[in-house]
């Protein structure tokens, strides 16, 4: 083996080592005293530091920070549910930049340019996303530098990042941008992909990939491993590669509308899966029916080259399970009558166990969206019928241009490891709170730039630009910020008259440069209440809708002005009732 086979070797090595030791770390994590636990881990990934004091309890650790004096009532109220807390330890230039042990010293409030890392245990195992945020922007408003925060929920760790920066208006001002969560990890069986967000995080890796030698630089490399930009521009590459593989590999029949059909038919089957896997990640589809092992259980002659794991268990989910109420399901009579009803299931013999196969999807929810419509026509082929879906049971004649052999989903290279690979979250990303996993606005992504790398006249820039976008968020932002401050203005009567005012107030109100103040104290109850009114009736149309990304990135912005004007939802209880 040559030098550079060494060196790779040796680092898969360390790379296994370092996984298994957080792994470890997380194993211990539900069982030891809040601070240990959490000093574990952070130890796991190289993080020490002699830096730490005593937080006390909840109530003396506010006390001691001055939580009356800096935080609003509603802000004082997220701290309700802390049962513990505990400053774990404080890094500087001094421990980043130290290869040779722990430093004496021991924590300074006044050494800004560090990390604290804080430890919290919380009441029970269920909270959003947006409450760790809310909880981690409040706490760090008691500290000049950012705060880190572990929290324990149960067996469960999420980790939440903070992004400060200084204010554009004022000097004298950090602003408290984004909180970033690796959340929900179970400790006892961490997901895959969260072992690897972590480790990425490991300082003997920040300093060795990314030249950290400092507080500062260490601050960047956190921002950029858990940029979730990239992390869904790494998914894009990984399944357009995957969508070339299977391009040359699968066939599909001509579904007449013209050059590009298998391009197409692969487009939706990717858009298909995709969803599915977001139903998946609330539990709503059995996980085990994308294995290996389960395609060998049940689908009689399966082999890796064969297309009956995706008849008999993938097309039934789609139109049969997805596409059919659930107590319409049954397999087809095969009569004449009924033998075209695409909601009926279908391959009856390539199951070994039809009856249990079907009881397994029986509480797979009914989904009315048209994602999961038989593309099939009703009349017969020999009347001009055409077979899209091929989902038939005629599958000499009618199912022959059909092949999506098994190993492009199951095999190591395929579709569902590849997703396994990574995250999935149900809850949508905003500019205030993102986890570290793919959200559902995803799916409109992929299908936009799948679509636009089989176009002619689109293909080579897309090639060249994988994962890339075609609407910034920033783009995205702005312009939702001018559609909804002309909407608003016209439909307020400003009480003092002055519409410039209004809308300045407005600009004020959308703006998540300063999301977590309330804004109720720029407007008096009358305009507080004509603004409620106004956004409860609002509608909003985008013809050429895409991936949604302006609708909801109205709603995110119609919601940041809801919980800094109305915080309490009293107006807006009342108009909604």
């Amino acid at each position: 083996m040559d030098r550079a086979g060494d060196a790779a070797l040796n680092a898969n090595t360390a790379t296994q080592e370092a996984l298994g030791d957080l792994a470890a770390a997380l194993s211990g994590f539900a069982n030891q005293p809040l601070r240990e636990a959490a000093a574990a881990v952070l130890n796991a990934l190289g993080y020490e530091s002699n830096r730490t004091m005593n937080a006390g309890s909840v109530a003396e650790f506010l006390a001691r920070y001055q939580a009356e004096d800096k935080l609003t009532e509603r802000q004082r109220q997220l701290f309700e549910s802390w049962q513990d807390v505990e400053l774990v330890f404080q890094i500087t230039d001094a421990e980043v930049g130290n290869a040779s042990g722990l430093l004496a010293g021991g924590f300074d409030i006044d050494r800004i340019s560090s990390f604290v890392f804080l430890a919290v245990e919380l009441a029970s195992a269920a909270y959003s996303r947006t409450a760790l945020a809310d909880m981690t922007r409040a706490l760090n408003r008691l500290f000049a530098m950012p705060v880190m925060l572990v929290f324990r929920c149960e067996s469960r760790l999420s980790l939440a990042v903070i992004h400060r920066r200084a204010h554009r208006g004022d000097a004298n001002r950090d602003v408290l941008e984004r909180v970033t969560l690796v959340k929900d990890v179970d400790c006892p069986s961490p997901h895959r992909a969260h072992l690897e967000i972590l480790a990425d995080l490991a300082l003997p890796k920040m300093v060795d990939e990314r030249s950290v030698t400092s507080f500062d630089s260490l601050h960047k490399a956190w921002e950029d491993v858990l940029d979730t930009e990239e992390l869904n521009r790494r998914f894009y590459r990984e399944l357009f590669e995957w969508y070339e593989r299977a391009l040359e590999t699968c066939k599909f029949p001509d579904d007449g509308a013209g050059s590009g059909s298998q391009e197409r038919q692969l487009i939706r089957l990717i858009t298909r899966l995709l969803f599915i896997w977001f139903l998946k990640e609330k539990r709503l589809v059995p996980e085990d029916i994308f294995t290996e092992d389960f395609a060998a259980k049940s689908v009689k002659g399966h082999a890796s080259e064969a297309t009956n794991y995706y008849r008999a268990v993938l097309q039934n989910l789609f139109f049969a399970t997805l596409n059919t109420e659930i107590d319409k399901r049954e397999f087809s009579k095969r009569q004449r009558r009924t033998h075209r009803d695409f909601t009926k299931y279908r391959y009856y013999n390539l199951l070994t166990d039809p009856d249990g196969f079907l009881a397994k999807l029986k509480t797979v929810p009914f989904v009315n969206g048209g994602l999961f419509d038989c593309l099939d026509d009703f009349e017969g082929v020999r009347k001009g019928g055409r077979r899209i879906d091929a989902f038939t049971d005629n599958i000499k004649n009618q199912g022959k241009d059909l092949h999506v052999p098994a190993s492009i989903l199951l095999e190591e290279d395929g579709l569902f490891p590849l997703f396994r690979r990574f995250k999935f979250t149900v809850e949508e990303n905003t500019p205030l709170d993102q986890e570290v996993a793919l959200d559902p606005e995803l799916l409109g992504r992929v299908f936009e730039n799948l679509l636009a790398a089989y176009n002619p006249e689109t293909r080579n820039t897309v090639r060249k630009a994988t994962g890339s976008y075609y609407t910034p968020r920033r783009i995205v932002d702005y312009m939702v910020d001018e559609a909804l401050v002309a909407a608003l203005t016209e439909r307020v009567a400003s009480t003092d008259g002055d519409k410039g005012w209004l809308e300045d107030r407005l600009r004020y109100l959308l703006d998540y440069e300063d999301a977590f103040n309330d804004a109720a104290d720029l407007f008096d109850r009358a305009d507080t209440e004509a603004i409620v009114r106004a956004i409860a009736n609002l509608r909003m149309l985008d013809p050429a809708v895409g991936s949604g990304a302006f609708p909801m990135g109205t709603l995110h912005k119609l919601t940041l002005a809801l919980r800094r004007l109305d915080p309490h939802n009293t107006h807006w209880e009342r108009f909604q009732k």
